[in-house]
């Protein structure tokens, strides 16, 4: 995996700073996305740096499918100036959350959930197609949401929903290019996600536990290492899978 670059959105914090880490740990370079905290984005740099790895962040709402064409054309620079004219892995974990009732969803409650977490994987991965060298992997963060459901969560499920089946084929339609794609689905997660509700809340954390088997929620180092290994050539034959990764949820 040395000398390989990886595209990460929402990579500033939680799952994909997580992820970015373990990257680097394994002698990767970063590319990643942040939506608004400048201050985290710059301490990732300064993270993966010191790792001896390169990186690069850029700002992006990845639901605003209008800045994709600037975000490539940065990325081309960003790999021009590191020597390269392609990158090997995308991760796209880049989300948002809502906890709103099926009677109560408004249109722009929908779209603001779809757009980053379908439309916007869909049209960022179509815009990046041309620079991913063959051989390369994408993974997408899909949710244990698909599988359980949870009220307030049917636009995010289903969306999530919608990642899974688009990951089956692009691993279908990417095979030519010897390009494997899979959906990684965390369980509950202890991030600022959703505002911390399950790190920061004893009662969801308790009641998430009381569901895994394993006896307590995850944490993001469940999941970054995960991942790192699911891009290396250890897993090179793994394709076109939704992975569950919850410790045991719901079973």
């Amino acid at each position: 995996m040395t000398d390989k670059i990886a595209i990460i959105t929402g990579g500033s914090r939680g799952l994909g700073r997580n992820t970015a880490i373990n990257l680097a740990r394994r002698g990767m370079d970063i590319v990643f996305t942040y939506r608004a905290n400048e201050k985290e984005a710059e301490s990732l740099i300064r993270e993966v740096e010191t790792m001896g790895r390169k990186a690069a962040a850029f700002r992006l709402d990845t639901g605003v499918t209008r800045a994709f064409d600037a975000f490539v054309a940065e990325v081309r620079k960003t790999l021009e100036s590191w020597g390269r004219d392609r990158f090997d892995y995308l991760v796209n974990n880049a989300g948002n959350s809502q906890h709103i009732n099926i009677d109560k969803v408004t249109e722009e409650d929908f779209d603001a959930v779809v757009n980053v977490h379908f439309k916007g994987v869909f049209f960022l991965t179509q815009k990046l197609l041309p620079l991913i060298n063959d051989g390369g992997r994408i993974v997408n963060i899909s949710s244990g949401l698909t599988r359980v459901s949870l009220p307030g969560s049917s636009v995010y499920g289903a969306a999530k929903g919608a990642v899974e089946v688009l990951t089956r084929y692009l691993a279908k339609e990417l095979g030519p290019r010897g390009i494997t794609a899979n959906a990684v689905a965390p369980g509950a997660i202890q991030t600022d996600f959703s505002g911390g509700m399950v790190r920061d809340n004893p009662e969801v954390n308790n009641m998430v536990a009381s569901m895994t088997a394993l006896g307590r929620a995850g944490v993001p180092d469940d999941i970054g290492p995960m991942i790192a290994a699911l891009l290396s050539d250890d897993n090179r034959w793994v394709n076109g899978q939704r992975i569950e990764v919850s410790g045991g949820m719901a079973l």
